[in-house]
């Protein structure tokens, strides 16, 4: 237990500090976030050996500097690649029928919906979905015809309801 109080203190004395030098490397609170998030997971795996060393603040601060580093070269990568091939194309808004659905697969069971996905999205057969995850085929064609009730329900909960044409109007092509 000495170690873990030891590095509980470590911590409390240094994380400020540390973010502080994160973000001055960074330039970006998340990324500063994720690099002194991880600097600090791996002392706390070598903390037996770093508790005795002369400056586990300075073994820190390099982690921070090595990982913000990779940051920035992976940076230099993708706007290398974008350079070659240019952005990618915009991507369109939702069609109305996209989002209904997504709301509807929402308000579906997850193991319901994770099924369906499998089977409709990915292709895999029943006994394929059964070895994934670990459910006998009769579940997952339970699953299946469940979650498809279920969508049809939902679906017809969300579908947006057209008004009733009054008595005397005429419906486009109804009209002779």
């Amino acid at each position: 237990m000495r170690h873990a109080d030891s590095f509980d203190e470590f911590y409390r004395a240094t994380a400020l500090g540390m973010f502080r030098y994160g973000y001055a490397l960074t330039g970006d609170r998340a990324d500063a976030q994720d690099v002194v998030q991880e600097a600090y997971a791996r002392a706390w795996r070598r903390w037996r050996m770093l508790v005795d060393h002369p400056a586990p603040a300075a073994w820190v601060r390099r982690v921070i500097s090595r990982l913000a580093a990779d940051r920035w070269r992976r940076l230099a990568g993708l706007r290398n690649a974008l350079a070659r091939t240019g952005p990618p194309p915009p991507v369109r808004a939702p069609s109305e029928d996209t989002v209904l659905l997504v709301e509807a697969l929402r308000r579906v069971p997850v193991r319901q919906r994770e099924t369906l996905a499998l089977h409709y999205l990915l292709g895999l057969s029943v006994e394929e979905i059964a070895a994934e995850t670990g459910v006998a085929a009769g579940t997952v064609k339970s699953r299946l015809s469940r979650g498809r009730a279920l969508l049809a329900q939902r679906l017809g909960d969300l579908a947006p309801r057209s008004p009733r044409p009054s008595k005397g109007s005429t419906v486009a092509g109804d009209a002779r």
